[in-house]
């Protein structure tokens, strides 16, 4: 597989597991990142000592300039994108909604939804046969949160996956006939750092015993399907959400 590969919060979890296994399945990848640029960089260091090509890209995802120049450096250093992975999001402290402020939802909001809109938006004009590009493809990261709701814990968050599932739907439909494919997967409780934000770092092994599968999952489990979608296996999906949840 040949190709430019754009995977946002690439420097932890889920993100990284992506870039890695992209790599590894020949494209050239931008390691995105919005702080922590020890950890991208070991992701990066990690696709180079296995011969694959990789650039580290500070840019928070929900700010529109940032998210200019952000691809204006892969157009520059790797090429026209061919893929993307929609991965940036976070979560605050679990909490009801009767504490959920202003300024936590517009966070939550900003690199969820505003976070994933826009990547998308820059993707689609490098891709789309409409533009003069290529074709291409774009699988977001949702949760199973979206339809699950997180009651008590993570409301907020639970919304702006849901947001995603409708713009992944819509979004694939808008330019099905353009040479872009859209797509989402649907993570359930994955071992990864992202639980540590909601205050909870242990929660995955406090939650396995109610999953039907008795564990939680691994980043690398998640990657896969996203390498599956983004892969011309998957040709004819489109407007699909795979979860990936341990049949939670």
């Amino acid at each position: 597989m040949d190709g430019v590969l754009v995977v946002t919060g690439a420097s932890r979890g889920i993100g990284a597991a992506t870039a890695l296994l992209g790599a590894q399945r020949g494209y050239r990848v931008c390691v995105n990142y919005v702080r922590d640029a020890r950890a991208a960089e070991a992701v990066a260091d990690a696709i180079r000592r296995a011969g694959g090509e990789a650039i580290v890209v500070q840019a928070d995802v929900g700010h529109e300039a940032e998210v200019a120049r952000l691809f204006a450096t892969v157009d520059r250093t790797l090429g026209t994108v061919t893929a993307l992975v929609n991965n940036a999001g976070i979560l605050e402290t679990q909490c009801r909604i009767e504490d959920v402020d202003e300024e936590r939802l517009l966070r939550i909001l900003r690199v969820n939804v505003v976070g994933t809109f826009l990547p998308s938006r820059e993707a689609v004009r490098r891709m789309s046969t409409r533009r003069g590009g290529t074709g291409g493809v774009i699988v977001n990261v949702s949760s199973a949160a979206s339809r699950l709701g997180s009651p008590g814990e993570y409301v907020d968050y639970a919304a702006s996956k849901g947001a995603i599932d409708t713009f992944t739907r819509g979004l694939a439909l808008e330019v099905a006939d353009e040479g872009i494919r859209v797509n989402a997967v649907r993570p359930g409780i994955i071992e990864t750092e992202i639980h540590a934000s909601g205050g909870e770092p242990g929660r995955p092994a406090r939650v396995a015993p109610s999953l039907p599968m008795k564990r939680p999952g691994r980043p690398e489990e998640v990657a896969e399907a996203i390498l599956w979608l983004l892969s011309d296996a998957s040709s004819y999906t489109t407007g699909t959400i795979v979860d990936v949840a341990g049949g939670r």
